[in-house]
């Protein structure tokens, strides 16, 4: 048996996954373990990296989904390279793809892959086995030091259909638990479809994907809910970018899902396009046991929208969150608060927003203080080449530097992000924390604070997730 073929030949690493138990890791390792290999696997989001581990593999893949996982990703790169200097080091996911120049540069990876990596982690796995010289094109949707990375990045493939394999993960309860009237319950997580047929300019799935979404085959994932619902796990968030972008693979997933398992409640993410489109759908999600919805509201500003090319104006998300209400399922919206769009006008007119509309408890306080991101390769790049607000490229903070037009704002987001990390270490009451936000606004305009009415006490607040949604 060859040394990658031996158990823990290959490693697989986690940083952060929205406190979920990663599938990033559960998908690869089912497909490297039908091909004949035996990983490992580790979540350094709630265990430290084994240096005993890091010695025994001869590819150390790290997942990195998002911009805080690649934070946190490069770190262990490092320490891979410092304890095995011969270990191959791949990246993947979505921030692999849109960082491979840096991440080259840097000495940090041999390789990267984008969105759809399990049978390119396969086919590295099998190549390096070889012992024959790595070459790109036996391995699709994988890009090596020096090469062009083609347009959209990262290949599309159909999924093989392997159940992921979580049995080497951490138990459940070490992860985000649902809270919902005054109780917790064990958190489960699967993705009905990856990638994304809409193009936000400011998404990172847009230069990806491209537009494009792969549907993971249904039997998958109602065999990951099972296992998951025998682990323990009362709830289950589909993880998808948009649940709706296949209205009747998503539908015909949560049927059988509610068949089997009549008490397991569900999130997911939908778009405010398609809460307003698929409207009659949204009784039956109560019904089938959504007990919340997220949707990336980002802005209020018109203005701020059409630069997104988020699909929906402000008088849309007036109405989503009236439908949502019709239907009986709270709308937890995200923000992208700080733009370079973002008057401060603006933004006093979301936090009066959110209090008049009696959000204050259905918004996480981290959104208020959410600043766009620009990464490399991004949709916005296209129109915001040569803007007076644009900066150069930041390799080491994987985003583009900008400066707001209007210095007041800047100024804002600092107070803004370090009340709502006060905030969240003093584990202070949400509308503590809108207050203080509120306040820090209205003095920068140098206009009054209005009188705010605190949420009645009785009842509970709508439900949540424990880790708070950021990218």
């Amino acid at each position: 048996m060859t040394r990658l073929r031996q158990v823990g030949g290959a490693l697989l690493v986690s940083c952060y996954e929205l406190g979920h138990q990663p599938l990033s890791l559960a998908s690869p390792l089912a497909a490297l373990e039908a091909a004949g290999f035996r990983p490992r696997a580790i979540d350094t989001s709630v265990d430290p990296l084994d240096p005993l581990a890091v010695r025994d593999a001869h590819l150390v893949a790290i997942a990195v989904p998002m911009h805080t996982a690649l934070r946190l990703g490069q770190d262990v790169a490092r320490e891979v390279r410092a304890l095995n200097p011969g270990a191959h080091i791949s990246f993947y996911g979505l921030y692999a793809w849109l960082n491979a120049d840096y991440l080259f540069e840097a000495g940090l990876a041999d390789s990267v892959i984008g969105g759809e990596y399990e049978q390119p982690l396969v086919r590295l796995a099998e190549a390096l086995d070889s012992d024959l010289p790595l070459l790109p094109r036996r391995v699709p949707g994988l890009r090596l030091a020096g090469e062009a990375a083609p347009e959209p990045g990262g290949a599309i493939r159909t999924m093989d259909g392997h159940m992921p394999a979580r049995a080497q993960l951490p138990d459940l309860g070490r992860y985000a638990h649902l809270l919902r009237d005054g109780h917790e319950a064990a958190a489960g997580y699967v993705e009905a479809t990856r990638g994304c047929k809409h193009t936000c300019r400011h998404c990172p799935i847009t230069p990806v994907y491209g537009g494009r979404f792969v549907a993971v085959p249904r039997e998958v994932v109602l065999a990951d809910i099972r296992a998951q619902a025998d682990a323990g796990a009362k709830h289950i968030t589909f993880g998808d970018p948009d649940f709706l972008n296949g209205p009747t693979h998503s539908l015909r997933i949560l049927r059988q899902m509610h068949a089997e398992f009549p008490a397991l409640t569900f999130d997911a993410t939908i778009k405010v396009e398609h809460i307003l489109r698929h409207a009659a759908l949204l009784p039956e999600l109560r019904e089938l046991g959504c007990v919340f919805v997220v949707s990336a509201v980002e802005s209020l500003s018109d203005r701020v929208l059409e630069h997104l090319a988020k699909g929906h104006t402000a008088e849309d998300v007036d109405r989503a969150f009236d439908v949502m209400a019709g239907a009986g399922i709270p709308l937890r919206p995200t923000f992208v608060a700080f733009t370079p769009w973002t008057a401060l006008d603006d933004y006093l007119h979301l936090l009066h927003y959110v209090h008049n509309r009696g959000l204050v408890d259905a918004v996480d306080p981290v959104q208020y203080a959410i600043r766009l991101l620009i990464p490399p390769r991004s949709a916005l790049l296209e129109d915001a080449a040569g803007t007076p607000w644009l900066g150069e490229l930041d390799r080491e903070a994987f985003s583009y530097r900008w400066t707001h037009p209007d210095p007041r704002m800047d100024v804002l987001h600092a107070e803004v992000a370090a009340i709502v990390e006060c905030g969240a270490l003093d584990c202070a009451d949400p509308f503590d924390t809108f207050e203080a936000v509120l306040s820090a606004a209205c003095r920068i305009a140098r206009v009054e604070v209005p009188p705010l009415a605190r949420p009645s006490s009785e009842g509970h607040p709508p439900p949540r997730l424990t880790e708070s949604w950021f990218c």
